[in-house]
């Protein structure tokens, strides 16, 4: 029962939190939104039994997104005493979706505690004495585990490409070759000119 319960409130509040990041015209806003729709999508991977999903919504996710919140901030200028100014009145509000994420994260290990439903069974069937990470980690370093380093060889030749496209060669006026400082005559460095009285300088 209490698992049916769970279902629908993390999907609801999914779709909810899903569609006001879109509808939503303040794009802080619409960020936290979007954390709040990928801890309910993370609530429903562990009615499901897919532990190890959870846990990547929520560690790189919403790690993701929290970057993105610093990128959005740094580049819209957003002005921060207006923001200031308008926080008591938001404090109410705030502290309702922390009361609603702490309620959450209680249910999810309690759902977790008694176990996935029964369709998990047949999504990803898994031993009984046997958790879901543990059976993704075994697949991955055995079976798979050519191609799992094959994967990794892909991401780090792709960002060894981005590091050289990007990388710029600085030939500003700051750059100094010291070797052919040293190698500089005196008399290439200085010249000495008998200038006239009363005549300006030729250019």
């Amino acid at each position: 029962m209490i698992q049916l319960f769970a279902f629908y409130l993390f999907a609801t509040i999914m779709i909810a939190s899903a569609a006001l990041t879109i509808l939503a015209r303040n794009p802080v806003h619409s960020v936290l939104w979007l954390i709040l729709a990928f801890f309910n999508a993370a609530g429903l991977m562990v009615l499901l039994g897919a532990e190890f999903i959870a846990m990547l919504l929520v560690i790189v996710y919403v790690g993701a997104v929290a970057v993105l919140f610093l990128f959005v901030v740094m580049m819209l200028n957003i002005d921060f005493a207006e923001m200031k100014a308008g926080f008591v009145s938001y404090l109410p509000f705030g502290l309702a979706i922390a009361f609603v994420l702490a309620a959450e994260i209680l249910l999810g290990v309690g759902i977790w505690q008694a176990g996935p439903i029964q369709l998990s069974n047949r999504a990803a069937p898994t031993p009984d004495d046997m958790q879901n990470i543990q059976a993704i980690g075994a697949l991955l370093y055995t079976r798979y585990i050519f191609l799992f380093e094959a994967a990794g060889l892909v991401l780090l030749v792709a960002m060894i490409g981005a590091i050289v496209l990007t990388h710029r060669a600085r030939g500003s006026a700051r750059s100094q070759n010291v070797g052919r400082q040293n190698r500089r005559r005196p008399e290439d460095a200085v010249v000495n000119i008998a200038q006239p009285v009363g005549k300006g300088v030729e250019l």
